[in-house]
């Protein structure tokens, strides 16, 4: 029997009897990390890294009904050895390891193998059944090396500056807002939105480290923020608070911006292809260093990419799910367009 089965709630395992990120409620949820399109609120109970925890306590409200696991400890649930490796795509994130009489599979949720100074690194696990990602499962996805990205976002900081512009990144609260502010902090204060100013207390009382930054208030000077970085999620890119700001120069950072068409999102004056997922050359090693005799594709350019598997001989499905919105739902659902209008701490 298979040990994990895709259904109308989520990625079952049977013998195990618990769901891995599900979609709809269940009693037993093990969570891969802590972005919308993989947790949901209503579960019974909760499985995620010790890492993990305080974001679903910030963002959920999550914490009685939440058990931790750190990275390479084995537990047992109903006869099923279930054990957590990082995947490298944002604090805490974790592949599940599950082994049942000599079968093993693994489900990586979100990853990418590019370490990024705050996630615990990826770590390859091999297995007979992988579950993996294919968000830019393209061959024209090929990051450049990270430093060069933050090099090029320094560059276009300093001329904003030099211009008298208010320079704004656009960033997913949870992951890319922490890595723009550990790579970007020093020369210029850092102003951050509220979703973002939150989920930083997350990583701090998971023990992570962030450079001072200052939470958007009604007290913070328009002409303050013109001397700084302002940090928003996407849905406020496109809002007039953005717009009422000393000469607004808005900077998407998102794997999208590696192509000309999501260069043209929300007519952004700049964008940096900047991601927490693997891109297509990523994603092929992963994959490959499993040894997996079966790969099932989800979220992302699955046709395509499930297709290119098995030209390689790697035997692979595609497989429908519900993930891959990242936290854009979430946000538009949590954010005002006027961040000012939110409650601050």
């Amino acid at each position: 029997m298979a040990l994990i089965k895709f259904t109308n709630r989520g990625i079952y395992c049977k013998q195990g009897n618990f769901y891995i990120d599900p979609w709809h409620p269940v009693d037993y949820a093990v969570t891969t990390h802590g972005h919308a399109d993989h947790v949901k609120w209503g579960n019974k109970n909760y499985l995620c890294h010790d890492l993990t925890k305080p974001i679903l306590k910030q963002r959920y409200g999550l914490e009685d009904n939440v058990q931790t696991l750190p990275y390479n400890k084995e537990i047992d649930i109903n006869g099923v050895k279930l054990s957590l490796f990082p995947a490298g795509h944002v604090i805490g994130s974790s592949q599940i390891r599950l082994e049942y009489k000599g079968e093993i599979c693994v489900v990586s949720g979100d990853y990418k193998v590019e370490y990024d100074g705050i996630s615990t690194a990826f770590e390859p696990v091999k297995c007979h059944t992988f579950v993996s990602e294919s968000t830019f499962g393209l061959p024209i996805y090929n990051w450049q090396p990270q430093e060069l990205i933050f090099e090029q976002i320094k560059s276009w900081i300093a001329d904003n500056c030099i211009k008298g512009k208010t320079s704004i990144l656009v960033a997913y609260s949870l992951g890319k807002a922490q890595r723009l502010i550990k790579n970007l902090a020093g020369e210029y204060p850092i102003y951050v939105h509220n979703s973002i100013a939150n989920l930083n207390e997350g990583f701090a009382e998971a023990g992570v480290e962030l450079p001072q930054t200052i939470r958007i208030t009604p007290e913070i000077k328009k002409d303050e923020m013109q001397k700084g970085i302002v940090i928003i999620p996407p849905a406020l890119a496109d809002g007039r608070w953005v717009k009422s700001l000393q000469q607004p120069a808005i900077g998407v950072c998102s794997g999208w911006m590696a192509v000309r068409a999501g260069r043209r999102w929300r007519s952004a004056d700049a964008g940096f292809a900047l991601s927490d997922h693997a891109d297509w050359g990523g994603l092929l090693s992963a994959i490959k260093a499993t040894e997996a005799e079966k790969v099932f594709v989800t979220h992302g350019s699955t046709a395509v990419f499930s297709k290119y598997l098995n030209e390689i001989g790697i035997s692979s499905e595609e497989v429908t799910t519900k993930y891959g919105a990242e936290d854009d739902d979430e946000i538009i659902g949590e954010a005002n367009e006027n961040p000012l209008k939110e409650e601050s701490k």
